[in-house]
């Protein structure tokens, strides 16, 4: 099959959130099955020299670098741009994109379109009235309007079926890639970060992710480990002046490659506090590197995490602050939990099985037509 990938900013992952990891680790994998892909990338993410990536075609085009305009500028023209291409299969992903599905449901009728329901993205509070309204249009577009929504959680697969009940959705789950565990080298030479001496936090610094929250729990705790927050975005500098020059708080920007390896590897307890998420990548990723997990008890996160899992309830900075405390004084918990997380992770976030079921979704949506 020829497969076009629409909605995400590109490939390779740079600084890019859930959903571009997602669509590299589909879009790779798709071609190493013997598919051809085409991936649409923004120019002011994706180097605009690049035509291929692991046997990945990159088109890169053009967007209004604004935050209102860049992804729906960008898909607009993709939409366009694959009207007049051969394509079997055209897969949106994230509700803001999927507002066009239409584009070329009108002018491709008889190629199937598939939509992947990332998140509920206008809990984020950086959108204003008009935004938020029109990534509500997004949804409804990728959950009415696409042959066949996917959705990356069994929440959001609930949501969808609730509110649309004549969606023709499916879940699969985000994935994730086993990794090898990293020593503390370039962490330790830069930070001074060595194996279990630090909590981690990793996701993009905004508002609906919840790191103040851990921030001013962890100022109420009397520990030896440092808070490490892996990231960057509009609220870092809100973050650090909240931080109050705290010493033991580090502040790392956006990491890749062997640093998030590192950092992954060596952390004595992953911490995420999101008020909202589809499915957290980052979590699937902390607990692929035998990371003892305490998480926000959104719905979300306590799909992942399970009854094993350790939960706070969310935005409750006591109550995440007296679970720091009872978990740091157990080593022998962490130890137990660490085990289930990365079992559960094993089991039942496979990229192998997870591909197979999105190719099983195209094949049954091409049938169809």
């Amino acid at each position: 099959m020829k497969i076009a990938l629409i909605g995400q900013k590109g490939i390779p992952v740079t600084h890019g959130g859930g959903v571009e990891k997602h669509v590299e680790n589909l879009a790779v994998r798709l071609v190493e099955l013997g598919h051809e892909v085409l991936v649409y990338a923004r120019n002011n993410y994706t180097d605009k020299k690049l035509k291929e990536y692991k046997g990945v075609k990159v088109v890169n085009l053009p967007s209004i670098p604004t935050k209102n305009l860049d992804a729906i500028s960008h898909t607009f023209l993709a939409a366009i741009d694959v009207i007049f291409r051969r394509v079997d299969v055209v897969h949106f992903h994230s509700i803001g994109p999927s507002s066009l599905i239409w584009l070329v449901k009108l002018f491709k009728p008889r190629t199937p379109v598939i939509a992947t329901f990332h998140s509920q993205c206008y809990h984020n509070q950086k959108w204003g009235f008009f935004a938020k309204n029109y990534l509500k249009f997004g949804e409804y577009m990728c959950s009415q309007k696409s042959d066949t929504v996917i959705t990356v959680s069994k929440s959001l697969y609930s949501h969808v079926m609730k509110k649309y009940p004549t969606a023709k959705a499916k879940y699969i789950p985000n994935g994730v890639t086993i990794p090898e565990i990293l020593p503390a080298q370039e962490i330790k030479d830069k930070w001074g970060l060595e194996k279990d001496s630090y909590i981690l936090s990793l996701g993009r610094l905004v508002a609906n992710k919840g790191v103040e929250f851990l921030i001013e729990a962890y100022k109420g705790i009397k520990t030896d480990k440092k808070l490490v927050i892996v990231g960057d975005g509009v609220m870092e500098e809100e973050l650090k002046a909240l931080a109050q020059d705290n010493s033991n708080i580090i502040f790392t920007g956006n990491q890749s490659g062997n640093n998030l390896g590192e950092f992954f590897s060596n952390a004595h307890l992953f911490v995420q506090p999101s008020e909202s998420e589809g499915l957290s990548i980052a979590l699937l990723e902390a607990m692929s590197y035998h990371n003892p997990c305490l998480v926000s008890d959104i719905p979300a996160n306590f799909e992942v995490v399970g009854e094993k899992g350790f939960t706070f309830r969310s935005t409750d900075v006591a109550d995440l602050k007296s679970k720091l405390e009872e978990l740091l004084a157990s080593p022998e918990r962490l130890k137990a939990n660490s085990e289930n997380m990365y079992n559960k992770v094993v089991q039942e976030y496979d990229w192998n099985k997870i591909v197979d079921d999105i190719i099983g979704v195209y094949e049954a949506a091409k049938a169809k037509k």
